[in-house]
């Protein structure tokens, strides 16, 4: 009776051993594919990219025809110094001043993100470039000779990087050209200037590049360049 009952047992055993693996069951794999990068922009000459990798490029959008806004985002940038607004060392929005006078031109100012990269200065408007050299109170200066309004003007371009100022002497410059890149901020590049764009826009075909007049008076010789631009 004790074999007939081991022997039921035993065949007991082998028969639930028929429902055990001698491991784990494989599980399928599952392939994981690597997402797509996001190109890079791609840029055409002249241009910049910013910290979050846009495209930094004029835009034409709403100004007078043949006219073009010299950096990207203009508008936003005039914070600090507008055209004919009278600073002195102890009145100024800007610390340290060294100028004192009525500003003829328009300041375009750089954000922090712009600090270590190449900010793009574009033409204006369509002419020839008539001077580039390093001058005190700008560093580099570019000045562009047009026509607006039917009237002979200059157009001053400052504290750029004298180096990367692209067109000849005499060498015809169109709308929305590069005409170079501003200098580093607090350096020779900008005669120790903040980094940002003076733009000014002189009545006449004489070469001009003051920066402040002493008499609000002598201001009519120059225009608001966001009077004309806008």
């Amino acid at each position: 009776m004790r074999k007939l009952f081991l022997s039921i047992f035993a065949v007991s055993l082998l028969a639930a051993g028929c429902g055990f693996s001698s491991g784990p069951k494989t599980q399928p794999i599952t392939t994981l594919n690597p997402p797509t990068p996001t190109p890079a922009p791609e840029l055409t000459p002249g241009t910049a990219t910013s910290s979050a990798g846009a495209v930094l490029t004029p835009t034409s959008d709403s100004l007078p025809s043949g006219l073009s806004w010299p950096i990207s985002d203009a508008l936003s940038r005039v914070t600090k110094k507008p055209f004919g607004l009278y600073v002195s060392p102890g009145h100024s929005p800007v610390s340290p001043e060294k100028f004192t006078g009525y500003h003829t031109g328009t300041d375009f100012e750089t954000t922090a993100a712009e600090k270590n990269i190449d900010v793009p200065i574009f033409a204006i408007c369509s002419g020839k470039l008539l001077l580039k050299k390093w001058a005190s109170g700008y560093g580099g200066v570019a000045v562009e000779s047009c026509t607006i309004d039917n009237q002979p003007v200059t157009i001053i371009y400052g504290h750029l990087r004298e180096s990367s100022i692209s067109p000849a002497i005499g060498q015809a410059i169109n709308t929305g050209d590069k005409i170079a890149v501003l200098g580093t901020g607090y350096s020779q590049e900008t005669d120790g200037e903040r980094k940002h764009l003076h733009l000014g826009i002189h009545k006449g075909s004489a070469i001009n590049i003051l920066g402040y007049v002493q008499n609000a008076s002598n201001l009519s010789a120059w225009n608001d360049p966001l009077a004309v631009l806008k």
